[in-house]
């Protein structure tokens, strides 16, 4: 929730590939990893003030505007990025906040208070003297905060501190006052401890409260302490040169050579430069894209709110950057999506190669997910790194957002057997054109059932004929050897059949959820003809279509042009509970009546509805959540990269189906 107003609509913004900003706070700084802890950093103004939010244009470096009828501040938010991407300068993993009042005088609070391992381990809170900025600000300091997880009180019983799973971390808050303008004094400001124990802080935070007039400019700068430090910083200020006749940016030049890479001497040139680099990186990325159809923003949006999912070290995607936000206010279904899910990086792979994104796409590593087929099916989703700690963690101290209990981290999802999930990896692998030995398993299996949501093992069963199927068009058109291929031909052919008869209800005229559960519709097989399973005219696959439209009174799952994924009320998945409509589903359902609209034309009008319908529940930045709720409230995790892929893919698709009618 929001830190400083807890009962306000939350709306998170992602500024970096670990950054998540709401309104005026950062609530989730997640470092070194996607998956790591946060805490929050604020900066808001001590008066009444209205706000706005916007991404400098195509660029993921975020801008907030405090207004009040005595000033205007803005706040700046960027992580670093090298403007051509492949410089020898190391990348500083810094969270930089330029805070600069535009007009008027407004005066400024700003708190910063890491939560290390969840506000599971106690923290120590030193002020020391900066050692990393200019002379002129000798008598300036900074703030430290270093993580004690041998002293945590949730150890479990009888543990020794040597027995923790991570290292101690260590944080450290800098700033840069500035003056813009002739004649305006340097900003005065001063970091203080504060106490935040009674909200269940297990460390002292840090605080400071000044007031800024047009002209002034402070920089805070968040990141963690390099192992390397620097030698010292110039040893004369600009007066002193002047005096010595030594040019004093050509003095800071040196005296940045006698530093580590990883920890340079924090000057304005220096800051001011990694603000242009790093909005150059995002103007010069988007320049890549080759879409060139209808919803061009909101498609370049996507795409660049995707790019921020990516964890280049492993070139993995992750499903959101957020964890246990609900899926309904007050409910359980809170889960933790700070992982590479299988699903999600296939589809995020179609999306880039579409935009034109090779590189990305040629990047990506399929999350090191061949090596975990193993011979009792599961192919297993990782973390971001590769790793495979995923285990399920409930944090019962945390309150939740708006109170919705418990907040989890990790996802027991990642030991499901989920067979299904081979048939978006062999499609990744062909979209890719990389090749990998999943199959043997999939024509191993393909009979069984699979545990695709928490409860009892069913028959999911439309990816796995994907699976099959991408296999066999991969060594065709690659020309690869394939021993097996009449076996699979069979096995696909097999599971084909098999699907449709006993997937199939004839009293009702649908597809159902499962083998098992006929009566019990599912949005999810809105894919069929997205995947080339069959063709979108096929009279079975229509009358789906045309019953999931339907409301949920009248046995459908769309309201309001938004479809649920199923109703909760006759599917047991094993959470109970309720949830939104989903944006997955909802962007499935109009890319599902484009291609049916071909030979349908009020379909293609629907999709063109539904999909203008979906774009209105953006938010202001142009974002998309997991889910919505009837009343139009963002639910579940933000942002969600499935629902960024689906929404690019039903542009692309319902647009350029559009121009083919039109040219007809």
């Amino acid at each position: 929730m929001n830190i400083q107003r807890p009962g306000i609509e939350r709306d998170y913004i992602p500024i970096a590939d670990h950054g998540l900003c709401s309104l005026h706070t950062i609530e989730s700084y997640c470092v070194p990893n996607f998956d790591s802890p946060a805490g929050h950093f604020s900066i808001t103004p001590t008066v009444p003030f209205s706000t706005k939010h916007n991404y400098l244009p195509s660029s993921n470096v975020l801008q907030t505007k405090f207004l009040n009828e005595k000033g205007v501040v803005s706040v700046t938010d960027f992580l670093p990025r090298l403007e051509n991407g492949k410089s020898t300068q190391p990348l500083l993993f810094w969270l930089i906040r330029r805070v600069e009042v535009v007009c008027g005088s407004v005066p400024l609070r700003v708190e910063c208070a890491p939560a290390f391992n969840y506000a599971r381990d106690p923290h120590a809170t030193q002020i020391v003297p900066d050692d990393t900025i200019p002379l002129q600000f000798s008598k300036q300091n900074k703030v430290v905060f270093t993580s004690r997880p041998a002293a945590s009180p949730y150890l479990a019983s009888g543990a020794s501190p040597q027995s923790t799973s991570h290292s101690p971390l260590t944080l450290d808050l800098r700033f840069l006052p500035e003056s813009l303008l002739d004649n305006v004094p340097l900003p005065e400001v001063s970091l203080e401890t504060l106490n935040l124990s009674a909200k269940g802080h297990l460390g002292l935070a840090a605080q400071a409260e000044f007031t800024l007039v047009e002209g002034q400019r402070v920089t805070f700068v968040l990141r963690i302490v390099p192992e390397h430090k620097g030698d010292g910083r110039s040893c004369v200020d600009e007066g002193q040169a002047e005096l010595l006749g030594v040019d004093y940016h050509k003095l800071m030049a040196g005296a940045q050579k006698l530093r580590s890479k990883e920890d340079p001497v924090m000057t304005s040139e220096l800051l001011d430069h990694l603000f242009v680099s790093t909005n150059n990186y995002w103007n010069s990325w988007i320049r890549k894209s080759t879409y060139q159809g209808s919803w061009k923003e909101a498609v370049h949006r996507s795409a660049l709110a995707l790019k921020l999912l990516i964890y280049e070290p492993t070139g993995a995607i992750v499903a959101s950057p957020t964890f246990s936000l609900p899926e309904y206010i007050g409910g359980t279904r809170n889960w933790d999506y700070r992982a590479s899910w299988i699903r999600d990086s296939s589809f995020t792979l179609y999306a880039l190669i579409r935009l034109g994104f090779t590189q990305e796409a040629n990047g990506m590593s399929l999350p090191c997910m061949l090596p975990s087929a193993r011979a009792d099916s599961r192919l297993k989703n990782k973390n971001p790194d590769g790793g495979k700690d995923l285990e399920e963690i409930e944090l019962l101290h945390l309150d939740g957002h708006k109170g919705s209990k418990p907040v989890r981290i990790g996802n027991g999802a990642a030991d499901h057997v989920q067979l299904d999930i081979y048939g978006e990896l062999m499609d990744c692998i062909y979209l890719g054109q990389k090749f990998g030995r999943p199959l043997v398993i999939v024509v191993a299996n393909y009979k069984k059932p699979d545990l695709e949501v928490r409860g009892k093992d069913r028959h999911f069963t439309i990816m796995l004929w994907v699976a099959i199927d991408r296999g066999l068009r991969l060594a065709d058109k690659r020309s690869l050897p394939c021993p097996h291929r009449l076996q699979w031909l069979a096995a696909r052919d097999d599971l084909y059949e098999e699907i449709m008869h006993k997937a199939w209800n004839k009293d009702l005229q649908v597809f159902g959820q499962s083998y098992e559960e006929t009566d019990v519709l599912d949005s999810s097989v809105l894919i069929m003809p997205l995947v080339f399973f069959m063709t979108p005219s096929d009279a079975r696959f229509v009358s789906t279509l045309k019953q999931i439209l339907k409301t949920p009174e009248r046995g459908g799952l769309t309201s309001n042009n938004l479809v649920y994924r199923y109703d909760v009320n006759k599917s047991d998945d094993g959470v109970g509970g309720e949830e939104g409509t989903f944006c997955l589903c909802t962007l499935w359902c109009v890319e599902a009546l484009t291609r049916a609209g071909e030979y349908e034309r009020p379909l293609l009008q629907r999709a063109v509805a539904m999909f203008e319908d979906f774009l209105l529940y953006l938010n202001h930045v142009g974002l998309c959540s997991e889910e919505i709720s009837e009343s139009g409230e963002a639910l579940g995790n933000a942002v969600q990269g499935f629902t960024h892929v689906t929404l690019i893919s039903a542009a692309y698709n319902l647009s350029r189906t559009l121009a083919n009618q039109r040219s007809v």
